[in-house]
C-alpha cells in the first residue's frame, strides 16, 4: 500500500509531479524511470508513425506528437504513470479531418480541442468520467477498433484503392473494388510481421516486440530487394517525402520543425473555426474519455489516485503546444501507460524519458526508418485494433447484461462504424440516461398507509379522516409522475386530511416538485387539507424558494412524521362533527 497523497493544489496543474516531490524522489527512482521510459519510447516509435500514417499524414507528425505532448502532459498532468501520444482511437476522428481539411486543418482542430480540454479541467469536470456507462465505452471502443482494422487492409494486401471515402460502406466497396491489385509480397510481409509480434513476447520479455519484429522484417525486406530487385514492397521512404531546406528527403526528417501556428498561411477566421468546431469537440471529448479511463486503470494497477482535473488541463496544454510543432491530437495511451507501469516507472519522469527516446530515435534513426515496410506498420495496427476491441467484454455484455444495455452497446457500435464516434457517444449517453431514469423510477415506491406504527410507534389504526401517503426513493424526472399518479386520483376518497411522508425521499428536482404540487392541488381542490411530513428531501432550497405554504392555502409542512400526524389529528378534531367521515377502504398506489 502506498502512502496517502498530499492535499491537492487549488490550481489543477502539475498534481502528479507535486506528489512525487512531496513523498521524496531518489536517485534509484530516477534510474528506474530512465529504464521504463526507454522501453516505452522504443514501443512508441513505430506505433506513433503507424498511427500518423493511418490518419493520413506523414509519419513524422506522429513522432512530433509523442515528443512534445508526451513531455508536456507528463510534467503538468495529474497521473504519475500516464504516457501521452497519438492513439488508435483518434484515427476514426482524425482521418476524415485530414482528408477534408488537410494537415493545417487537422493541426488547427487539435489546437482548438486543447483549448476546450483546458476549459474542462479548469471547470473541474474531470470527475464526470465516472458517469459514462460501460456499454457506451465498450460499444464505441469496439467500433473504433473495427474501423481501424478495416483501414489497414489496404496496406496489408498492397491494394491500390486510391483515396478512401469517409463512409464505412464506401471504404469496404473501395477495398473490394481494388481486390485485383492485391500483392502476395505485401501480404507475406504483413503476415511475417504479425507472427513475430505474437511470438516474440513469449520468448523475449525485456525487449519490446515491435522493435525486433519491425526491425527484422525491414532488414529482411531490404536484403531481399537488393538480392532480387523484383521483390519490392511499399515502404515509408517510397510513400512519403519531405522537403527540408529545399532538399527532398525520403521518409522522415531528422529534425523537429520550427514552431509555427497550426493554421499556417491560410490564417484563422470564423469560417475555419465554424467548420472545425464539431471535429475539435469530438477530439476533446474522446481525448478526455480515453485519457481519464487510462488514468483510472493506472490507479488500479498501482494503488494510487490521479487528479482528473489536472490531467485534463495538462492534456489541453499538450494539445495546444503539439500542433505548433506539427503534432497531431494526443491523449493518454493505455497500452503504453501499462507498459510504463510494468517496467517499473516511479514518476512522470519515465514518460518524459519516453519522449526523449522518441526524439533521439528520430534524430539518429531517420535514414533507416525509410526502409520500414508499410505492410509491417499495418500489421502492427491490426494487433493494436484487436487489443483495443475488448471483444471479450463486448461478448460478455451481450451474454449477461439486460437487453436494454445490450441495445445501447450494439447501437453505439453500429453508429461508430457506420457514422462517427460523436454521434455514437451522444446517442449512447441519451439512451443510457433514459434507461437509467426508467430504472430509477422503478426503485421509487409509493403507497397509502393506514397504520401509524411503521416507525415503531402506536399499533392502532389511523384516526378517522386521516390518510397517509408515503413515498420511498428519489422524486425526480421520470419517477415523480409514477409516484404521484395514484395520489392525484384519490382526491375524491373519504378522508379530510392527507399526510404525505417524504422522509424517505433523499432528493427532489424541479420536475418532482411540479408533480408534487399538481398532486397537492388536486387534493386541495376537493376541499381537503394536506400536511407534508419531513425531513424534506434535498435540495432544501427548492422547497424554500417554492414557498409552498404561502402558495397553497390548506397545505402545511411539519418537520417529521410524528408532528405531522399530531397536527393532522388536530385539524380533523377542529372540524364540525357533521363533516367527519370514516376513512375509506384501503387504496394501493403504484
Amino acid at each position: 500500500m502506498t502512502a496517502p497523497d498530499p492535499p491537492e493544489s487549488t490550481l489543477p496543474i502539475g498534481a502528479a509531479l507535486r506528489r512525487v516531490f512531496a513523498k521524496g524522489y531518489r536517485l534509484t527512482d530516477l534510474r528506474t524511470d530512465l529504464l521504463a521510459g526507454t522501453v516505452v519510447g522504443i514501443v512508441a516509435v513505430p506505433l506513433s508513425m503507424a498511427l500518423a500514417i493511418a490518419v493520413g499524414v506523414p509519419p513524422q507528425h506522429g513522432l512530433y506528437t509523442a515528443i512534445v505532448a508526451g513531455a508536456v502532459v507528463a510534467l503538468l498532468g495529474g497521473c504519475k504513470f500516464q504516457v501521452t501520444g497519438p492513439t488508435a482511437a483518434f484515427v476514426v476522428i482524425l482521418a476524415p479531418i485530414a482528408s477534408k481539411h488537410g494537415l493545417a486543418g487537422l493541426l488547427s482542430a487539435g489546437f482548438m480541442a486543447g483549448l476546450m480540454l483546458i476549459a474542462m479541467g479548469m471547470a473541474r469536470l474531470g470527475n464526470l468520467i465516472r458517469y459514462i456507462p460501460h456499454p457506451v465505452t465498450t460499444g464505441f471502443t469496439t467500433g473504433i477498433a473495427t474501423v481501424i482494422a478495416t483501414l489497414q487492409l489496404k496496406d496489408v494486401f498492397g491494394l491500390r484503392a486510391g483515396t478512401m471515402p469517409d463512409p464505412y460502406i464506401g471504404k469496404i466497396a473501395a477495398l473490394w473494388g481494388a481486390r485485383s491489385t492485391a500483392s502476395a509480397r505485401e501480404l507475406g510481409v504483413a503476415a511475417v510481421t504479425l507472427a513475430l509480434l505474437l511470438l516474440i513476447p513469449r520468448v523475449v520479455k525485456r525487449i519490446p516486440a515491435p522493435l525486433i519484429a519491425i526491425g527484422a522484417v525491414s532488414l529482411g525486406s531490404a536484403l531481399l530487394h537488393r538480392a532480387y530487385p523484383d521483390f519490392a514492397v511499399a515502404t515509408i521512404g517510397s510513400r512519403f517525402h519531405t522537403i527540408v531546406d529545399g532538399v527532398e528527403i525520403a521518409g522522415i526528417p531528422s529534425t523537429l520543425p520550427s514552431p509555427s501556428m497550426p493554421w499556417g498561411v491560410r490564417g484563422v477566421g470564423f469560417g475555419l473555426v465554424q467548420d472545425l468546431l464539431p471535429a475539435a469537440f469530438a477530439i476533446a471529448m474522446l481525448g478526455a474519455i480515453e485519457s481519464l479511463l487510462s488514468a483510472v486503470i493506472a490507479d488500479g494497477m498501482t494503488d494510487t489516485k490521479h487528479d482528473p482535473n489536472s490531467e485534463l488541463v495538462a492534456l489541453g496544454i499538450g494539445n495546444v503546444v503539439a500542433p505548433i510543432f506539427g503534432g497531431i491530437a494526443a491523449t493518454g495511451a493505455l497500452a503504453r501507460t501499462a507498459t510504463n507501469i510494468r517496467t517499473g516507472a516511479r514518476s512522470p519522469f519515465a514518460a518524459v524519458t519516453h519522449a526523449v527516446v522518441v526524439l533521439l530515435a528520430m534524430l539518429v534513426l531517420a535514414p533507416g526508418v525509410s526502409y520500414v515496410p508499410m505492410a509491417s506498420l499495418a500489421a502492427l495496427l491490426l494487433l493494436v485494433a484487436w487489443n483495443m476491441s475488448e471483444i471479450h467484454g463486448f461478448i460478455g455484455v451481450v451474454k449477461i447484461a439486460p437487453k436494454s444495455d445490450v441495445f445501447v452497446l450494439v447501437t453505439c457500435f453500429g453508429l461508430t462504424v457506420f457514422f462517427d464516434m460523436v454521434i455514437a457517444v451522444s446517442v449512447g449517453f441519451v439512451l443510457a440516461a433514459i434507461l437509467f431514469m426508467r430504472r430509477m423510477s422503478e426503485l421509487t415506491e409509493s403507497h397509502f398507509e393506514f397504520d401509524a406504527s411503521r416507525e415503531g410507534g402506536r399499533s392502532s389504526s389511523l384516526p378517522d379522516g386521516v390518510m397517509v401517503y408515503e413515498i420511498n426513493g428519489p422524486l425526480f424526472f421520470g419517477a415523480a409522475q409514477k409516484a404521484l399518479a395514484t395520489l392525484r386520483a384519490t382526491a375524491g376518497d373519504a378522508f379530510h386530511v392527507l399526510v404525505i411522508r417524504l422522509e424517505r425521499v433523499p432528493v427532489i428536482d424541479a420536475t418532482g416538485l411540479v408533480a408534487l404540487e399538481n398532486a397537492i392541488s388536486s387534493v386541495l381542490r376537493a376541499k381537503k387539507k394536506v400536511v407534508l411530513a419531513g425531513p424534506l428531501p434535498k435540495p432544501h432550497r427548492i422547497f424554500d424558494k417554492a414557498e409552498l405554504e404561502a402558495k397553497h392555502q390548506g397545505l402545511f409542512i411539519r418537520a417529521n412524521a410524528q408532528t405531522a400526524m399530531e397536527f393532522a389529528v388536530s385539524l380533523v378534531d377542529a372540524m364540525p362533527s357533521s363533516l367527519r367521515k370514516t376513512t375509506a377502504n384501503v387504496v394501493q398506489g403504484g
